[in-house]
């Protein structure tokens, strides 16, 4: 509670800010895509890219961003039910089968990175209430991002201008669910502030599920001069305690989708979060000049209690029961972009380089202390970790020709491991090692203006991931020591698409894609909160994305997101998979053609929204196919179609607008798995969706 106290302390400091007397809106600009850099100024629909701009007004959507992601195309957010859990990210299959955090997908708040060094991210501290929008990116451009760009997401707080109102957002839903939130915007002489806090609480669908969440965002951006511009961005979040309930068998779902493992209550599985973290950027801008600067830092803590017995802890290569792991972070971003003229057409050019290191300190416990279980014990596990990155590239645009245009760009990416072991005893070795990664990753595409409204393309490009340091941490065939033998994962990617606008304000984009991956690295298996990770060889993930945002009438409007992909092996292999722990040689044998898990065939959102005065309705229709759970391919999460309905109200009042808001989640009260554990090793695979759910809020901007 006492971060929560700090958290609201400094909102009430800072509504002693001035409120400004209102002023007429600004204009709404064209989206402008930043790509490498947000120096580069080209609108997103002359790109040869794959991109899909979110507002996030908070008008009653909820406050997890997997709600506001529902309507992007190639793109699964997967809510587990169980926030001691991230949620579950993909785009295009790519960071499908991790169950911690994010992999496979780049991720950053106001240009700062929420991905660390070695490719893992978190969505945790994404806090909507002060966002203005999320972009985006897929496809072959997204390797312009660096280590583990399968797909780009970007979270853009709102730049706080004259007259925009403050907000007070509260809402209460099944299960108990609380979320309580204030943001302040607006401008001080030269200073633009947003400031956004929110509490979040729950007792959870499932048994052994409540949580509780603090955040706090701020952006304040000072004019310095013509041309010249600070922010100033900070962002904490808390987490404390938030329960763990496991995946359950088939079985067990049948039975009752609401249980927890009983492993779960009698270990008391839990994590707790809390990290801080500030950064600067400053940008000047001359005629035909940009320069940008960027530097951050940040220090991030977890906590997690897990359910093994403490039976095999007893192997002197065991780390224990209980992960503590405490992280210092920071990086720096500077590039430079160049506007003019090649052979008298329009050139942008941008090049940039920037570095970025995580340490940490990795120590583990046993989970018992005698016959008392669930408690933090001897220590098992005392490393010291550190993860470097330092990347170079350049990016170039050039209109060629009144219909053509040509992006072409090229990153340099080298990214160091090291651990250093200080427990070290007569059973458990020395675990230190280093491990050094580099690649060049070039994309390039072309565009045909074929008229006004419609822009055809094509591009190509190459990436490259690096295993995460949780994905080093252990052998697939058990022994001592770090996963160094892991190699990283090298794709060859290619998309043609089209994009087509009216001026009506509809829009249709369809995007055709491929991306073929070498050394794929993929689960070897998950065991009593252990994952150990392996390179299975060539991949291929390949499929058609289709987005439509049709008005209907002057007070309706219509979305459809459609994916579809085709995931699978392309060399076949030995699995551990369905196997003994610990595993030495694998004998299980997955075939080419076997589809990759974590992944469905097909995936659908539509969304019909009508606004009749002061009143708005909307009915969505979320539908996915279904998943493998593991390697083998042999079972599967069954597939689902669930109705979502919402209602809003808006009464003008001396102060502004009262807005009352009420959500029905699965209204055909469906049975369904909303997320699977790819390769569980105890065969609990499963992570049922929740049954029909209600919320109810109200907002007031004033």
């Amino acid at each position: 509670m006492g971060t929560c106290k700090r958290f609201f302390a400094m909102s009430g400091l800072l509504l002693a800010l001035p409120a400004q007397a209102a002023e007429p809106a600004s204009a709404t600009l064209d989206t402008v895509q930043v790509l490498a850099a947000k120096v580069h100024a080209v609108a997103d629909f002359d790109l040869p890219a794959s991109t899909t701009t979110v507002d996030t007004d908070g008008n009653g959507r909820g406050a997890l961003i997997s709600e506001a992601l529902g309507g992007v195309p190639g793109l699964l957010a997967r809510e587990r039910q169980n926030l001691a859990q991230d949620t579950q990210l993909s785009i295009r299959g790519s960071g499908a089968r991790s169950t911690f955090g994010v992999r496979g997908v780049r991720l950053l708040v106001d240009g700062i990175p929420a991905t660390m060094p070695d490719g893992q991210g978190q969505l945790s501290h994404f806090n909507l209430l002060g966002a203005e929008r999320v972009d985006v990116l897929r496809g072959p451009f997204s390797a312009l991002y660096g280590n583990s760009s399968g797909g780009v997401l970007q979270l853009w707080s709102a730049d706080g201008q004259h007259g925009d109102p403050w907000r007070l957002r509260t809402s209460y839903g099944s299960n108990n669910s609380v979320s309580t939130g204030v943001q302040l915007k607006g401008q001080v002489a030269a200073m633009h502030y947003n400031v956004a806090a929110n509490h979040f609480r729950t007792d959870g669908w499932r048994d052994h599920s409540a949580a509780r969440r603090e955040s706090l965002t701020a952006r304040l951006g000072f004019d310095l001069a013509p041309g010249q511009r600070l922010d100033l961005l900070i962002n904490a979040f808390d987490a404390p305690h938030a329960q763990d309930p496991l995946g359950l068998s088939r079985e067990q779902v049948r039975a009752n989708p609401r249980q927890a493992t009983a492993v779960a209550e009698q270990y008391n599985t839990r994590k707790s979060v809390r990290q801080v973290q500030a950064g600067a950027v400053y940008a000047l801008d001359r005629e035909h000049q940009t320069w940008r600067l960027m530097g951050y830092a940040g220090q991030r803590a977890v906590e997690q209690f897990l359910a093994i017995p403490p039976g095999p802890q007893n192997s002197p290569l065991h780390s224990g029961g209980v992960i503590d792991l405490d992280s210092d972070y920071g990086g720096i971003d500077a590039r430079w972009a160049w506007h003019g003229a090649l052979a008298g057409k329009p050139l942008e050019l941008v090049l940039g380089a920037n570095a970025d290191r995580q340490q940490q300190h990795r120590t583990g416990y046993e989970n018992f202390v005698g016959d008392a279980l669930g408690i933090k014990g001897r220590l098992r596990r005392n490393q010291r970790d550190r993860v470097e990155n330092i990347d170079q590239f350049a990016q170039a645009w050039w209109q060629f020709s009144p219909r053509w245009s040509a992006l072409v760009g090229a990153r340099h990416s080298r990214v160091r491991f090291r651990s250093d072991d200080h427990y070290i005893t007569a059973g458990n070795p020395d675990d230190s090692g280093r491990r050094d990664y580099s690649a060049t990753t070039p994309v390039a595409g072309l565009v045909f203006r074929a008229n006004e409204d419609l822009r055809l393309y094509a591009s190509a490009g190459r990436g490259f991931e690096t295993p995460t340091f949780n994905e080093l941490g252990y052998r697939a065939d058990g022994g001592a020591g770090l996963a160094l033998d892991l190699s990283p994962a090298l794709s060859r990617n290619y998309e043609i698409g089209g994009k087509w606008r009216a001026q009506n304000g509809a829009r249709l984009e369809l995007a055709l894609f491929r991306a073929d991956t070498d050394d794929e690295l993929a689960v070897a298996r998950n065991s009593g909160g252990r994952g150990s990770y392996r390179n299975i060889g060539a991949t291929r993930r390949q499929g058609v994305e289709l987005g439509w945002w049709q008005p209907l009438a002057h007070d309706q409007q219509l979305q459809l997101a459609w994916t579809w992909l085709q995931a699978t092996v392309r060399e076949g292999y030995l699995t551990c998979t369905g196997l003994p722990a610990p595993c030495a040689v694998p004998l299980n044998t997955v075939a080419p053609g076997t589809r990759l898990p974590g992944v469905p065939r097909q995936q659908l959102s539509a969304r019909w929204q009508w606004q009749p005065g002061p009143w708005q309705w909307a009915t969505e229709v979320v539908a996915a196919s279904d998943i493998g759970v593991s390697d083998l391919g042999d079972t599967r999460a069954p597939g689902y179609g669930l109705l979502n309905l919402e209602a809003a109200r808006e009464w003008p009042t001396a102060r502004g607008p009262l807005r009352v808001f009420a959500r029905v989640d699965n209204l055909l009260d469906q049975r369904y798995i909303g997320s699977v554990i790819v390769n569980d090793g105890n065969q609990r695979y499963y992570e049922p969706g929740p049954d029909r759910g209600y919320s109810l809020g109200v907002q007031w901007a004033w």
